[in-house]
């Protein structure tokens, strides 16, 4: 746990959040400024700064990619963007790795 990561802080129960999704490798909740109808942040349990890093534990990833179909299959028709964004050039805010599951309607549209 980094003690300046919002998400660490998330994770571990210091800052509430409405979890969506848990389970021993991620934990998902809503994204507080949504750019779809359905956006929902999936963070790993142990913080790694990016996906490239993220990529080094293959079943932190594949459960990250797992909880957002599932997501996107509960609260949409299934069909669903996965996007990370590394790097503060390409948006990175918080520096923990983080996929945002987008869905419905504005899912298609830019602007991460």
């Amino acid at each position: 746990m980094a003690d300046d990561c919002v998400f660490c802080r998330i994770v571990s129960g210091e800052l509430p959040v409405e979890l969506l999704y848990a389970d021993e490798h991620v934990v998902a909740f809503a994204d507080v400024a949504p750019k779809a109808e359905v956006h929902i942040l999936v963070v790993p349990r142990r913080h790694v700064v990016d996906v490239v890093e993220l990529a080094d534990d293959p079943a932190a990833l594949a459960a990250l990619v797992r909880a957002g179909a599932a997501l996107a299959a509960e609260r949409a028709d299934g069909a669903f963007r996965l996007v990370f964004n590394t790097g503060a050039a390409a948006g990175q805010s918080v520096f923990h790795a983080h996929g945002h599951v987008l869905a419905g309607a504005g899912a298609s549209s830019g602007g991460l």
